[in-house]
């Protein structure tokens, strides 16, 4: 086994890329590629996206908080809004009753 078997492999340049939280990740891509390397990294140890600037790293994501269906119809509407709403489902309801 060996590179007799597997063939000669292509020189290769290691990148050093940094997040936020300082860490440093060094993938290694292909030398004919080097200024094709991407703009930014996953962070294997924190998940934050990492740039190739040390002094300037992209900055983390912000993700949104779970929602439920009831936090969207409260964006949407006021508490007046929901107020007239429940009073016309509970009229028809009453009505349907005979009540």
């Amino acid at each position: 086994m060996g590179e007799v078997e597997r063939g000669d492999s292509a020189p290769r340049v290691a990148v050093s890329y940094w997040c936020a939280n300082g860490h440093e990740t060094r993938p290694s891509f292909a030398e004919e590629v080097r200024d094709d390397a991407p703009v930014t990294w996953d962070c294997p140890r924190c998940g934050y996206p990492a740039g190739q600037e040390q002094d300037n790293p992209p900055a983390p994501v912000r993700n949104e908080p779970y929602k439920t269906h009831l936090a969207y119809v409260k964006e949407r509407r006021s508490d007046q809004d929901g107020a007239d709403i429940l009073d016309e489902a509970l009229a028809a309801l009453r009505a349907r009753r005979g009540g």
